[in-house]
């Protein structure tokens, strides 16, 4: 059973790995995952960290943090007689979703998202915008090139699972750093909320909800919220979708057959 608190789960680990209850500790993972961790490859891994550093000597204050929507990774620090490491535990309400023994330095807070050096923030505004309407309308941004028009412009799919509009995972946000350096170069980029994001627990208790629902009506909706732009080229909308988001983008272009092209980031091509 998984405790009340992810720094609770990370110390329970902890704990049980001290006392060598590694069956304990794979029943923890999340159903979809437990098939996949192995008692003995845990024992082995822990006993082999020990022999490497020695005997614990102390435990230091877990630091917790978001990683992704719904997971919080906790760090707990680890002295040992010959050194220290840092217990990595990634929880989610279903479980864990991963644990790891890293480096001492892993123990430190994850500095803040800063925009990359070929995003320039002074040759665009970005504004709040909606896609879509009704009950499953989500919320999304606009980054506006500053200079006179008809521009280009992207709208951004992102891949699986309940993703906000940068696709924030830990400190990396992928889809902020493309908005800023597109629109940096005169390329104007919406991107948004996935549902299964905004609104989850309307999504999960649809049972006749597909991938095309989580996608098509909302990337159809920002293309037409772009094509009505005043600054921006009907003409030249294109459609860049991320792994699910780059599978799912010739489905999209098929319901809106005025998008100008589509780029595919490591998604199912074929």
């Amino acid at each position: 059973m998984i405790p009340v608190s992810p720094v609770a789960t990370g110390l329970a680990v902890l704990e049980m790995a001290q006392a060598g209850r590694f069956a304990e500790i794979r029943d923890l993972f999340a159903p979809n995952l437990r098939s996949m961790v192995s008692v003995e490859a845990l024992q082995t891994a822990w006993a082999a960290e020990l022999a490497r550093r020695g005997p614990m000597s102390s435990v230091g204050t877990p630091v917790s943090e978001p990683a992704q929507p719904g997971v919080v990774v906790v760090k707990v620090p680890v002295s040992c007689e010959r050194g220290a490491l840092t217990l990595v535990v990634s929880v989610s309400e279903a479980g864990l979703t991963g644990l790891q023994l890293a480096p001492a330095s892993a123990a430190e807070p994850v500095a803040p998202w800063e925009p990359p050096a070929y995003a320039d923030p002074s040759k665009f505004d970005e504004q709040d915008v909606t896609v879509g309407s009704g009950p499953l309308a989500v919320p999304g941004a606009l980054s506006l090139p500053h200079g006179p028009g008809p521009l280009p412009a992207v709208v951004l799919l992102g891949g699986s699972g309940p993703l906000d509009r940068d696709e924030t995972i830990g400190r990396n946000k992928p889809f902020k750093d493309l908005a800023w350096g597109l629109a940096s170069r005169g390329v104007a980029v919406l991107r948004f909320d996935k549902v299964t994001y905004a609104h989850g627990s309307e999504v999960k208790s649809d049972p006749d909800f597909t991938v095309a629902d989580e996608y098509v009506p909302h990337a159809v909706a920002a293309i037409a919220l772009l094509r009505a732009h005043p600054a921006v080229d009907p003409g030249r909308i294109f459609l860049l979708g991320h792994s699910l988001g780059g599978s799912v983008a010739p489905r999209v272009a098929a319901g809106e057959p005025l998008v100008a092209g589509l780029v595919i980031l490591a998604g199912g091509a074929q």
